[in-house]
């Protein structure tokens, strides 16, 4: 039997447009019925299911964690990929919930292929944005150590969703756990390759999340990381 694995949303679009026959296992950060991947989360249908991580559910999360660090500013952006349009359209209203629950103006900004970067930048100290948050896109995640270059480069406080951003010289990462969303879409894999069926699998959800946190770009950022953050963080890179 074959069967198609598809990381991210774009690829799992993809790969359910080109076939309706062949069981596709997704793993994506986004809501699978939002975007159009599966009709149900408990009674997928069709030929897909798969895995989700916590990355959308803990965008307003993730914007505290900035705010207690940048918590002078009053103005913050968020970086959308107007290509993915639902995943957009979720995370900005999810965080401009929450930012407004935090007195906080937020900016969306846009950026859908490498060339719009620099003017989101420019836009940054436009708009007078003191941090920046980067929403879940496979997108952005491709291009990790690129973003975490270029808001070292403009001095601007960022969190992202990824390990390989911070890794990468960004500032903090809060997410879910790739490594575990990978081990269950690996698992599923291997559940339809011995027979079961995509439409009885209801699509799983890896509830693992992890915070790492840049201490050397906190620094030359001029910000403290509170020492229970730090504690708490599952990396601090110094």
């Amino acid at each position: 039997m074959t069967v198609i694995v598809a990381a991210g949303i774009p690829a799992a679009l993809v790969a359910k447009a080109v076939t309706t026959t062949i069981p596709i296992v997704f793993e994506t950060g986004s809501n699978p019925v939002e975007v159009g991947l599966v009709a149900s989360l408990n009674r997928p249908g069709g030929n897909l299911t798969g895995v989700t991580s916590l990355n959308v559910e803990v965008g307003s999360k993730r914007l505290e964690l900035l705010h207690e660090l940048v918590p002078t500013t009053r103005s913050i952006a968020l970086l959308v990929n107007p290509a993915t349009p639902a995943n957009a359209e979720a995370q900005s209203r999810n965080l401009d919930a929450a930012a407004r629950s935090l007195g906080l103006q937020l900016h969306v900004l846009h950026a859908s292929t490498e060339g719009d970067f620099d003017t989101v930048f420019a836009s940054l100290v436009q708009l007078g944005a003191g941090a920046l948050a980067i929403a879940n896109d496979p997108f952005f995640y491709s291009r990790s150590e690129q973003l975490a270059a270029l808001t070292v480069r403009h001095a601007v406080p960022t969190i992202f969703s990824y390990r390989e951003f911070v890794a990468a010289g960004g500032l903090m990462s809060y997410g879910g756990s790739l490594t575990d969303a990978y081990r269950l879409t690996g698992i599923y894999t291997g559940q339809i390759l011995k027979g079961d069926k995509p439409a009885n699998m209801p699509v799983q959800q890896a509830t693992k999340i992890e915070l790492f946190i840049n201490l050397k770009t906190a620094k030359a950022l001029g910000l403290t990381v509170p020492l229970i953050m730090q504690m708490t963080a599952d990396e601090v890179i110094e």
